[in-house]
């Protein structure tokens, strides 16, 4: 599956994608993978994906949901989710409405999760 196909019909989803794209891009090299379901950036192992829950919820939902995969629990109140699938392996999930939720806290976190995947 493209970009293209994965995003048909969401343009603010895509305008969002592109936005943490390139936040990754900035960090460092990173793989892409699309699939029916998500986006992935990976190193040695992924770190980060992007999926659109209009595909699987009903309701006002956010265009984009970013989750990163974290070594611990982090407390900030923005998180839509945090689950600990194995023990001290955290997935975090937050929802994304506006370029302007990717700032430099989201940054930050999407460094620490580039460098542990690394």
């Amino acid at each position: 599956m493209t970009l293209d196909e994965f995003f048909a019909g969401q343009d603010l989803s895509r305008q969002l994608f592109e936005v943490v794209a390139a936040a990754i891009d900035a960090i460092g090299p990173a793989d892409m993978r699309v699939s029916k379901s998500q986006v992935s950036f990976r190193r040695k192992r992924a770190f980060a994906w992007v999926w659109t829950p209009g595909r699987y919820l009903r309701g006002k939902v956010a265009p984009l949901v970013l989750t990163l995969a974290l070594g611990s629990r982090h407390p900030s109140p923005r998180w839509k989710e945090i689950v600990e699938p194995s023990p001290g392996h955290f997935t975090h999930h937050l929802e994304l409405f506006s370029a302007d939720d990717v700032d430099e806290e989201v940054c930050s976190w999407l460094a620490a999760a580039w460098e542990r995947a690394g």
